[in-house]
């Protein structure tokens, strides 16, 4: 099955901007998709299982279509990554953070696990960006975080990721802040966005 096929034909449907299909051992896990308001996410859903059947003669199971929807002005933002969706999953003490971001028409995610501590969270958020991030930059280009905090500035919250960046033998240090509003999280996303953002075009994977 060429899985790769699929998600093209998915991110050709009407509505749809972006699509990823995960899948491993000849089995799809989860359908990712990105999509405007013009159609209902149920109808998504069902377009994406009667294209599978239909081309590939694949049943889907509805549970495994994620679909996200944003408002045309989100969709049509420049040429950066721009977050889509922070999901957390708890499993015993562990934790996994997956982050989801749209970079031009590409559906990017990153995950991220470890320890379910509060002061840990933020951590792992900052992780799955990179590891989001990752999937589309040139793979001689190397990152890490170094720092992640959020700290009280005056009488508000401000997210603040320091990233370290080497590539072609030069090793330099990047810093974004963002303050945080209503989702801490999302914050932490878009500090490190913010960190990378003057980078990024540059690393971008042809």
């Amino acid at each position: 099955m060429d899985y790769h096929s699929l998600q093209e034909k998915i991110s050709r449907l009407d509505g749809v901007e972006a699509a990823r299909v995960v899948a491993a051992d000849g089995h799809i896990d989860e359908i990712h998709v990105l999509a405007r308001r013009t159609k209902a996410a149920k109808q998504l859903v069902r377009d994406v299982q009667s294209l599978a059947q239909a081309l590939y003669s694949i049943s889907i199971d509805r549970r495994i279509v994620s679909v996200v929807q944003l408002a045309d002005a989100d969709l049509d933002a420049g040429n950066r990554p721009a977050l889509v969706d922070v999901s957390e999953a708890l499993e015993g003490s562990r934790a996994e953070v997956t982050v989801t971001l749209r970079w031009q028409d590409s559906l990017l995610i990153g995950k991220a696990a470890g320890a379910a501590a509060a002061v840990n969270r933020a951590r792992l958020v900052a992780e799955a960006t990179l590891g989001a991030v990752r999937q589309a930059i040139n793979t001689d280009a190397a990152m890490a975080i170094t720092s992640m905090d959020v700290p009280s500035l005056g009488s508000r919250r401000v997210a603040i990721a320091q990233v370290v960046l080497v590539n072609e033998g030069a090793e330099r240090m990047l810093i974004g802040s963002a303050y945080c509003d209503d989702d801490e999280t999302r914050s932490v996303v878009r500090a490190v966005l913010d960190a990378l953002n003057r980078v990024l075009p540059d690393l971008k994977e042809a």
